[in-house]
C-alpha cells in the first residue's frame, strides 16, 4: 500500500505530501503518527533545512479529521476521545508550530477543520487560487480541537475568527490572505514553485538564525512583551559565539555573500 505521508528531498527541502486523496487527505490517526515520525527524522537530518507540506490529488490539502475513526473514539467516552483524537491532533499542530526548521504549507485545495488548523500552525503558507478554507466543526456540534480556537484568533483577531468558528462558513483564499492565514495566493500550477521559491529564499541564510527567529516568535507570542524580549536576547546570545554570526559580519564588511555552516 502507498505511504499515507510521502517524503521527497530536493536540495535541502523536504516535500511532505498527505497521501489519502480518495479520502480528501483526511487526518487519520495513522496519518498523524506517520507525519510526526517524519518530522522527527527531518529534525535530526542536517541536510534537510526546510519543509513543504501539501496534499495529494487535485481536490484537497486536507478535509480535516477522519470522521468515522473519530466517531468510534467518541463512542467510547470522553477520556478515550481526548486521548486518541484531541491530544494526538494538538501534539501534531504544536510540533509543526514549534519545529526548528521552517515549515511551509502549500494549500492545494480544501483545507477544512484539521487541514485549516495545520495551516494556522505552520510558519508560512501559500495557497492555490483553488483552495477553500473552513472551520466546520460547529456543524458537528463541537468546537475545533487541534488548536483552532486559539491560533486563528491570534492570527486574525477575535471577531473575525469567531465569525468563522461560529458559522462554519467556508472562505476563499483571498479572505485567508486578508486575515493573515496565508502569505500568498498563486495560480494553481504555480503553487509548488512558489512554495519552493519561498523556502530557497530562507535557505540563503544561517540555519541557526532561522531557528532562533522561529523560536523567539513562536514562544514570544504566548508571553508578555517583557518575557518575549528576554527570549529575543537569549536567541541572540546563542548566536554570538557561532561561526555563522562571525561569517555574516565578515561577509558584510567584505561586500561578499556569506557562507554559512550552521555552527
Amino acid at each position: 500500500m502507498p505511504d499515507i505521508v510521502t517524503m521527497e528531498v530536493d536540495r535541502g527541502i523536504a516535500l511532505l505530501t498527505l497521501n489519502r486523496p480518495d479520502k480528501l487527505n483526511a487526518l487519520s490517526y495513522a496519518l498523524i503518527d506517520r507525519l510526526m515520525a517524519l518530522l522527527d527524522e527531518i529534525e535530526v537530518t542536517d541536510d534537510i533545512r526546510a519543509v513543504i507540506l501539501t496534499g495529494a490529488g487535485d481536490r484537497a490539502f486536507s478535509a480535516g479529521a477522519d470522521i468515522p475513526e473519530f466517531t468510534a473514539s467518541v463512542a467510547q467516552g470522553p477520556n478515550r476521545a481526548v486521548r486518541d483524537f484531541v491530544r494526538r491532533g494538538q501534539a501534531m499542530t504544536a510540533r509543526l508550530e514549534a519545529f526548528s526548521k521552517p515549515v511551509i504549507a502549500a494549500v492545494n485545495g480544501l483545507a477544512f477543520g484539521g487541514g485549516c488548523e495545520i495551516t494556522e500552525a505552520v510558519h508560512l503558507a501559500v495557497a492555490s487560487e483553488r483552495a477553500l478554507f473552513a472551520k466546520p466543526e460547529i456543524n458537528l456540534g463541537m468546537p475545533p480541537t487541534f488548536g483552532g480556537t486559539q491560533r486563528l484568533p491570534r492570527l486574525a483577531g477575535r471577531k473575525r475568527s469567531l465569525a468563522l468558528l461560529l458559522t462554519g462558513d467556508s472562505f476563499s483564499p483571498a479572505h485567508a490572505l486578508q486575515i493573515g492565514l496565508v502569505n500568498a495566493v498563486v495560480p494553481h500550477d504555480q503553487l509548488l514553485p512558489a512554495a519552493y521559491d519561498l523556502a530557497r529564499r530562507i535557505l540563503r541564510h544561517s540555519p541557526l538564525a532561522v531557528a532562533g527567529i522561529i523560536t523567539a516568535v513562536t514562544r514570544g507570542l504566548n508571553q508578555s512583551i517583557g518575557e518575549g524580549l528576554e527570549m529575543e536576547r537569549e536567541q541572540f546570545a546563542r548566536m554570538v559565539p557561532t561561526h555563522d554570526l562571525g561569517e555574516g559580519l565578515r561577509a558584510w564588511a567584505a561586500r561578499r555573500q556569506p557562507v554559512y555552516t550552521g555552527r
